[in-house]
This record gives structure tokens, sequence and C-alpha cells, in this order.
């Protein structure tokens, strides 16, 4: 374990991978301070279990409302409940609807504003190795332009940290599991139903990171693609 008593600004989500983040920022010392954003996802149920999960550990914590430029991403199934949500694997043929337009750039913009603000010198998020066949703004070389942004757009230069830029959910949840997380406190279907849908690709991503781990996931679902579970299956988020 290594010690860095300064605070660090986390973009949590309250997804999975974000809470891993988390987590990983808390054992490397970090005074944490989390932000979640309200961008009108429909997945807004995120929020709270990023709440509650703040809530439990006592880490500073705070949604920001950014509805306001709803007008502007809403050319996505993220973020237009009009539009039908794809199922099936993550494939850049059939998830290209997910992506919202600019979202990383506009999260980690603030969230650096925030981490000069406080004097934090590291903003870390979640992007990971199996989001770079989808997602432009996951992949390396944004995080390394936005790196060099991040070092000259300020008096203060901020460090962007993604931990799981070149790794896997799989070894993602590994390194969760490891350190003990309970994954029944994050939510990371694309639909904010009662249960996880088990078919849109963030779930099925998720689940295949349980099988790749020998792990069950404690989630409920509508339906389980890795198994005959059904609603049965667990409970919702905590």
């Amino acid at each position: 374990m290594t010690t860095d008593a300064r605070p660090a600004v986390v973009i949590y989500s309250g997804g999975m991978d974000s809470y891993t983040v988390l987590h990983r920022a808390l054992r490397d010392g970090h005074h944490v301070h989390a932000l979640s954003f309200d961008y009108g996802q429909r997945h807004a149920r995120e929020l709270d279990a990023a709440r509650a999960v703040c809530q439990r550990l006592g880490v500073a914590h705070q949604v920001i409302d950014i509805r306001a430029i709803h007008g502007l991403i809403d050319n996505s199934a993220l973020t237009d409940a009009s539009r039908e949500m794809p199922s099936g694997d993550y494939d850049a043929d059939n998830l290209a609807a997910t992506v919202v337009p600019n979202r990383n750039m506009i999260l980690l913009s603030l969230a650096i504003a925030q981490a000069v603000n406080i004097g934090a010198p590291r903003v870390y998020y979640g992007a990971h190795g199996g989001d770079h066949v989808l997602y432009p703004d996951c992949r390396p070389a944004f995080v390394d332009k936005m790196n060099a942004v991040a070092a000259i757009a300020n008096f203060d230069a901020v460090e962007i940290v993604a931990p799981y830029l070149r790794r896997g959910k799989d070894e993602i949840l590994a390194d969760g599991l490891a350190m003990g997380l309970d994954y029944a406190e994050t939510w990371t279907c694309y639909l904010g139903g009662e249960l996880a849908c088990g078919t849109c690709g963030s779930c099925r991503e998720r689940l295949a990171a349980f099988a790749a781990n020998g792990a069950s996931d404690p989630l409920g679902y509508v339906e389980r693609p890795d198994s005959d579970a059904s609603s049965s299956a667990g409970g919702a988020p905590r």
C-alpha cells in the first residue's frame, strides 16, 4: 500500500469500475472527494448507489446537476429514453448508439476544476481497456492528451489517473474482489429498472467479468445470460 495524504478527486458514477477506482484512491491514502454527475442519463439509479457508498464510507461527495446541457448531448440511447437500448455484447456496430457526445471530456474538465479548487493534484477516473473498441474518450490517446492539457490549463498542474486504462473489466473486478469489495453496492445496467436487465452490453460485460473470476454477481437480474437464474438471483444494490 502506498500512502499519499493529499486530496484527490474521483469521478464516481456508482458503477463497478468507478467503485473500484474509488477504493484504489482510498487505499493509496488519499483524502477522496467523489464527484458524480447527473447529465440526464437513463440509468440515473447509479447515482443512488454512489450516494449510499459515500455515506457509508464517510467520503466527501457531490452530485453535480448538469442536466442543463442535456440538449447538447441527447443524441444517445443513454440520454434519450425514446431510443431503443441496444442489446448484446459490446461491439462497435450494435452499441455505437450508446456513445454520449464528449461525455468524458466534459466530466474530466469539471473534475479538474474541482481539483484545482481544493488543491488536489490528481483526478481519478475509471476508463478501461474493454471500452477502447467503442468509446474514443476511454482510449489511452485521449487520456494522454487530456493529461497534457490538465498540466497547463491552470497554474497548478493536475494529473489524470486512470489505473485500469490498459486492463479489462475482469481485471478490475479481480482487483476489487482482492480488496474485499461488495459489488452489490454498485449499479451497471443502462436501464434504471428495479432489477438489472441482463441483456444490455453493460450488463453482459459485467456478468462476463464475474464469470471470468469464478464469482457470482450479487445483483438481481430480469434475465441472466450466464445461467438459468432470473429475478430471484439477488436484491437491489444497497
